[in-house]
């Protein structure tokens, strides 16, 4: 997870919304990245689903992931998704061409 933590961090992390000037993240103790917190289930249904198009990944993120996050209720409702606040739903294309790019060792 390491390798993909940093590639994450140089990528994503650096232009993200909830970063500083210097990439660094501003979120408080009372908040999470949703990236940060479930890289380990992104990276798995990436790999899981590799050959699937792009929308396909999304929706099976959505089902397996976002499933977990205390943000979605029941229903499938998630108010930071809704407001553009989930940094999975933001970044999701870059976080998956990123963890491609891993794989393929194009980045380290």
């Amino acid at each position: 997870m390491d390798k993909y933590l940093k590639a994450i961090k140089q990528n994503i992390c650096a232009i993200c919304v909830d970063s500083n000037e210097k990439g660094r993240c501003t979120l408080n103790d009372k908040e999470a990245c949703a990236v940060e917190l479930f890289l380990p289930q992104i990276v798995e249904v990436i790999h899981k689903n590799e050959n699937e198009e792009l929308t396909q990944i999304y929706k099976n993120m959505k089902q397996t992931v976002c499933h977990e996050c205390l943000a979605q209720d029941p229903d499938g409702y998630c108010y930071l998704r809704e407001d553009a606040n989930c940094s999975l739903d933001r970044y999701f294309y870059l976080i998956v061409e990123t963890i491609q790019k891993i794989d393929a060792g194009l980045l380290t």
